[in-house]
């Protein structure tokens, strides 16, 4: 076959070939079967955006330059050439046939084809299914519909070039032969793979092809997805003229299932404006929204807030504030945001500064949130300018107008500075703050995002020092920060700047400290914490906070410490609990220091608690920890003071724990040489014996 047609073998495809040779032609449209499904998509006519946008004239979309036609780099060099000879008019005809007669094929040889056809999908031969697809076409002949659909989805799911042609090329062949036979999800499923595959020129295409041959679908079905594919490939060019397309045929053909929805006119739009920025094409997108009955949203008002400010048609921004107010929209963040960033593209740096103050004082303050994009975009307009002075004065001058009670996440300073840092200026925020300084003073930080909380933690100094406060969120987040890169002297310098500029509820932040350095056993820092703040009333320090300290020092064998900060705890008149006498207990017997079990157990029986309410709750892990460190000692006459304490309190104890602990430490103890020694020992010792079972 020549180089112009397919390099496809079978008769079957050279159909396909002419029918998509077709899809250049001049006419997008010749007479042909209508498709018409119903997704219940309903109009939405908003009288007031027919009305209030009348103002603007109805143009045709502009084009910078001819669109060639990519369908053909698609499908190059497997499977169609790119370049092609001219085709003899025969070729071209409208029956689109091989030039050999097609075979007829006798109903029986139909059905074994459709059978080959399914039992290859399913054990996955595709160049089989293939085969018999084009001797069933070759005849004009074509499965059934669930077969059809069946081979085309294997195909576009193979995820492979080549099988992607041939899914493309069997649905462009199905469009223009036998329409009927294409589900929906079909052609959702072929566009979902072309997105897949970033592959823009075929989805285009498949959609032309649809166009041209009058099937007509929901636009529910293809719509976004081709909105996605233009966005990831950069084709905006493409995607307006199928759009323009679409509409036009909604309403000419009263087809209410082929309006675009909102999201696709702002595709539209936002192409119109920031990519070709043209206020023609832009203000038809409008006009055709109108028409069509889409209402806008704040996107759309951003789009060309965005457009308008950067072609300084202040007279047009105007109608669009009053426009907004119209429809009812009080949050004016978009439309500020795209102001500025069309301002700042402008170079129109005072542009810039008025819309923030106006924001500012429209809203006092609560309208306004530039968002990290636009922080940057005004950090990157000024530094070039020599805008240091401008951007401190920027700040100085936003902090005047924004409420006491803004969030600080909100403010215009965290945002300038926060993208000072994000971009690589860090430099750049210094010297703003130095600026600041020197004409009126500063708050704020925004090293935290970038794990650099030392610098953040001397930029909370330079705030306070100018006589600012940070919220309670900001030192919180900052002090999370820290903790989480280990960097403890921040967070401990970052509370100490909370105390002093008397935030009121430090618990969360506390809180966050001696949970991290609990579990990053640092308990010296711990205790230097806890002795620093304890007689805050703002911090609600209580006995459980010391039993962490106590517990970290005896897990790491600094039992002297640990006895420090016992001490310590006593004399601030905080109770020891259970809890803290089984951690030292604990570290008493991992060091083997069992004289210090039997210090301990002659507090704990002066301070014990027989009705549950007053002194210390002696449970069965309390007797259990006592029973067995005395034993191990040796200490008997403590032991059989515990064994008389629990009995009185009836809490059970198992004696074969304390039978081995004995038997490990003093299987050699022999009664006669303690009665020679001390009386008072043996009978101790005799006791335990007849407690524990020992004498038998």
């Amino acid at each position: 076959m020549k180089e112009r047609n397919l390099k496809m073998e079978g008769e079957g495809e050279a159909v396909m070939v002419a029918v998509l040779e077709s899809l250049v032609e001049e006419d997008p449209f010749h007479s042909s079967t209508i498709i018409v499904e119903d997704d219940d998509a309903s109009s939405m006519e908003d009288w007031m955006w027919r009305k209030t946008l009348s103002w603007l004239p109805i143009r045709h979309f502009s084009s910078p330059t001819p669109e060639t036609p990519t369908l053909y780099s698609f499908l190059q060099p497997s499977v169609f050439a790119l370049k092609r000879d001219p085709l003899p008019p025969s070729s071209l005809s409208a029956t689109n046939l091989p030039t050999s007669p097609p075979k007829t094929l006798t109903p029986d040889h139909i059905t074994s084809l459709e059978t080959t056809i399914h039992k290859s999908l399913l054990t996955n031969n595709t160049d089989e299914a293939w085969k018999s697809f084009k001797i069933l076409t070759g005849s004009s002949a074509f499965p059934s519909k669930s077969i059809t659909n069946f081979l085309i989805t294997h195909l576009s799911s193979l995820k492979d070039v080549h099988n992607l042609k041939r899914a493309f090329a069997s649905v462009v062949y199905v469009v223009e032969k036998n329409p009927g036979l294409l589900d929906f999800e079909t052609l959702k499923t072929l566009l979902n793979s072309f997105n897949s595959a970033n592959t823009a020129a075929p989805a285009f295409a498949l959609i032309k092809c649809m166009f041209k041959n009058r099937y007509f679908i929901p636009f529910s079905v293809w719509g976004n997805l081709l909105v996605e594919i233009s966005r990831k490939n950069g084709n905006f060019i493409s995607f307006l003229r199928v759009f323009e397309e679409n509409c036009r045929i909604a309403l000419d053909e009263k087809l209410d299932f082929m309006k675009p929805n909102l999201a696709a006119c702002n595709a539209a739009l936002e192409g119109c404006c920031r990519d070709l920025e043209s206020v023609g094409d832009a203000e038809k997108v409008v006009e055709t929204m109108s028409v069509l009955g889409v209402r806008p949203d704040e996107l759309s008002f951003g789009s060309l807030a965005y457009l308008y400010a950067l072609k300084g048609l202040e007279e047009k921004i105007i109608e669009l504030e009053k426009l907004m107010v119209g429809f009812g929209f009080a949050d004016k963040s978009k439309f500020q945001s795209s102001l500025i960033s069309g301002y700042v593209k402008s170079g129109n740096l005072e542009s810039v500064k008025e819309t923030i103050f106006h924001g500012l004082r429209e809203g006092n303050g609560e309208y306004l949130n530039l968002g990290e994009e636009t922080s940057c975009e005004v950090v990157k307009g000024f530094i070039p300018n020599g805008g240091i002075k401008k951007l401190a004065t920027l700040i100085i001058e936003a902090q005047k107008l924004e409420p006491s009670t803004v969030v600080v996440e909100k403010s215009v300073g965290y945002g300038v500075i926060n993208a000072c840092v994000s971009i690589g200026l860090s430099d750049k925020a210094h010297s703003i703050l130095d600026e600041m300084n020197a004409q009126e003073g500063f708050w704020d930080l925004a090293y935290c995002k970038e794990h650099r909380t030392a610098e953040a933690a001397q930029l909370v100094m330079d705030i306070s020092n100018s006589g600012l406060q940070l919220d309670i969120g900001t030192y919180d987040t900052l002090i999370d920060a820290s903790m989480s890169g280990q960097d403890f002297q921040s967070a401990l310098s970052l509370f100490r700047d909370m105390r002093e500029a008397r935030v009121s509820d430090l618990k969360g932040s506390y809180i966050a400290i001696m949970t991290g350095l609990m579990e990053n056993h640092r308990p010296e820092l711990m205790a230097a914490f806890l002795d620093e703040v304890v007689e805050d009333p703002r911090v609600e320090v209580g006995t459980h906070d010391w039993n962490s300290i106590i517990h970290a020092f005896c897990k790491a064998g600094r039992l002297e410490d640990a006895r420090r900060t016992f001490r310590r705890m006593i004399f601030l008149q905080f109770k020891p609990n259970e809890q803290t006498y089984l951690s030292l207990i604990s570290g008493y017997v991992l060091a083997e220091k069992y004289f210090s079990v039997l210090m301990l157990w002659n507090e704990v029986k002066r301070n014990l608690s027989t009705d549950g309410e007053k002194g210390l709750k002696f449970d069965h892990n309390l007797v259990d920890a006592f029973l067995y460190a005395l034993v191990k000692g040796g200490f008997f006459d403590a032991v059989m003071q515990v064994v008389e304490k629990s009995q009185e309190m009836k809490i059970f104890v198992d004696k074969w724990r304390y039978k081995q602990a004995f038997m490990e430490t003093h299987k050699k103890l022999k009664v006669q040489k303690l009665r020679r020694r001390n009386f008072r020992k043996m009978e101790a010792l005799i006791a335990f014996k007849n407690w524990a079972g020992l004498n038998a």
